[in-house]
Order: structure tokens, then C-alpha cells, then sequence
């Protein structure tokens, strides 16, 4: 527990559709008559965001999202650029455990932790006093996602979302198809490189999107409003410098998975060895799922 706090919980009342609740927006002014007071929120998705405007004290969001699976067992939290003169912290089996200070730089970071235990996850946001006092219209909040392990998701550590560069074997390549969030058929036009975050940008012209979870890739259109020639579809998909993403002659088959809207890079295996893994697997009825040819 922090120093100097004394935890008193203002229970939001919830109603019956609260089972339902991803995202919470909400005022601080009820603690500004008891700086004491800690707001108390309940969120019951897989994702979803938190508007904390005119930010009081602190703020603790529980994460209680209703699952049939507990595979879910890591919280990424993506803070608001607007985050700034608040620390953020972790709570485990009571324990708070500092994740962001307030003077950080949350725009740049998405930070993910662990969830495992009987404890569900909270998170605890806390005002410096001078951002509590003043009561000017100001709002903090993050954006939280749960991730299960599926085998389309990347990598995650405290310092947040990592790509993996290991290449898929056929049956890594097979379950990506079936369970990523994108599936695209394209090109690879250029790569640019975020040093700060050692990242790289994979800029994609797509002949085919089987499928999105979001608009991540977008349809282009000529002046006339027809299909312009050539790939139809634009779009970017991250992954870590260290893979030595370059451009490239060739089809490629990219798969992922998606979080906070941006497009990570799972497996991506020129298209004709697509091809060659698939008809093999269908042939042998070992396919993990049905895969559109054309």
C-alpha cells in the first residue's frame, strides 16, 4: 500500500448491464470532498478503455472480465498520451507495484503484466497532488487489453508487445491461418525503423484480405470511385528491427494479431510455400482449417 493513503472505496453501482461493461468514462469530483476517497470501477471485457475526467485522488479499475477459458493470462494497458502527472500501478494480492511515474512517457510504451492467481487484476491510478487539486478539465485514462496465448500473439514482457522472428514451422503456419486477426495476401513496399522503440513499420500493398478483426487494412479507390489496378488494399503491420524486415520481390501471406488498433506480424511465409504446406496438410487431412484458394 502506498504511504500516506488511506483506502477508503467509493463502489461505483452497477447495474445489471454491467456484465457487459468495456469501457468506463467518469469524473473525479466525487473525491474532491475527501481526498481520501479512492474511486472504485469494475470492467467485465477482454478490452476496452478508462476517461478519467477531472481526476481526483486515485482511481482503481478491476478487470473481471467473464471468461470461458482462463488462458487470459496477461493485462496490456496502453496509456492515454494525456497520462502525465499520474503515477500508474499494478495490484497483486493487495500489493501495489509500481508500473508508470508520473513523469513518464506513456505515449511511446504499452506495458503488460502477468494476471495468474486467485486475485483478478487491478490497476491503480494515482494523482500527484497538484493534478488533483486543480480540478481543471483534464482527462487520464488507458486503453487494456487481455491476451490469451494463442499462438498468433506476440511476445509480452513489462516493457509491453515483442513480435516474434523465429519462422513458423507447417503446423505454426497451419493454427495462424485458423486463429490470427488478419489474414492478408500482398507485397511488401517499403520498411521503415523506430530506433526509440526498436521496432519496424511494414508498409503492405494487399491483393486480398481474407479477413481483419478491425479496419487495420483499408480499400483503396480510384477518382472514380472504381478499384484502382493492381493491389486494392494498404496497410502497416509492426514487428521488431531485430527480424530484419526488408522489401522484397514476392507474394506473401501475412498473419497476425491486433492490439490497440495496430497490426503485429506473426507468421508471414512467401505465398507459393503457402500454397505447397496447404495442399500437403488438405491432402493428408491435416489442415486445421478450411483455407480459401484462389
Amino acid at each position: 500500500m502506498l504511504p500516506g493513503v488511506i483506502i477508503l472505496i467509493l463502489g461505483l453501482q452497477l447495474r445489471s448491464c454491467a456484465t457487459d461493461l468495456c469501457n468506463w468514462t467518469g469524473s473525479g469530483f466525487a473525491a474532491g470532498v475527501d481526498s481520501r476517497i479512492v474511486l472504485q470501477v469494475q470492467l467485465r471485457c477482454t478490452e476496452g478503455s478508462v476517461r478519467w475526467i477531472y481526476p481526483g485522488q486515485a482511481l482503481r479499475v478491476v478487470l473481471e472480465p467473464n471468461l470461458s477459458s482462463a488462458r487470459r493470462t496477461t493485462v496490456c494497458i496502453k496509456p492515454s498520451p494525456s497520462l502525465h502527472g499520474a503515477s500508474v500501478f499494478i495490484e497483486r494480492a493487495g500489493e501495489l507495484q509500481l508500473l508508470l511515474t508520473e513523469g513518464g512517457r506513456p505515449e511511446q510504451q504499452v506495458f503488460c503484466f502477468r494476471a495468474d492467481g486467485p486475485h483478478r487484476p487491478a490497476i491503480y491510478l494515482q494523482s500527484s497532488p497538484q493534478s488533483a487539486g486543480s480540478w481543471s478539465r483534464r482527462t487520464m485514462g488507458f486503453r487494456y487489453e487481455l491476451l490469451s496465448n494463442r499462438s498468433a500473439a506476440p511476445n509480452v514482457g513489462h516493457t509491453g508487445l515483442q513480435a516474434s522472428c523465429q519462422p513458423c514451422n507447417n503446423t505454426q503456419l497451419l493454427m495462424a491461418i485458423c486463429n490470427s486477426d488478419f489474414v492478408v495476401r500482398g507485397y511488401i513496399n517499403n520498411v521503415s525503423h523506430d530506433s526509440e522503440r526498436q521496432t519496424s513499420l511494414v508498409e503492405v500493398s494487399a491483393e486480398r484480405v481474407y479477413w481483419q478483426r478491425s479496419g487495420v487494412f483499408e480499400q483503396q479507390a480510384s477518382v472514380s470511385g472504381s478499384p484502382p489496378p493492381g493491389p486494392s488494399w494498404r496497410g502497416h503491420i509492426h514487428t521488431l528491427m531485430q527480424c530484419h524486415v526488408k522489401p522484397g520481390d514476392g507474394e506473401f501471406l501475412f498473419t497476425g494479431s491486433e492490439h490497440f488498433g495496430e497490426a503485429w506480424l506473426g507468421c508471414a511465409p512467401r505465398y507459393k510455400d503457402f500454397l505447397s504446406v496447404y495442399q500437403t496438410a488438405w491432402a493428408a487431412r491435416q489442415n486445421s482449417c478450411d483455407f480459401p484458394l484462389d
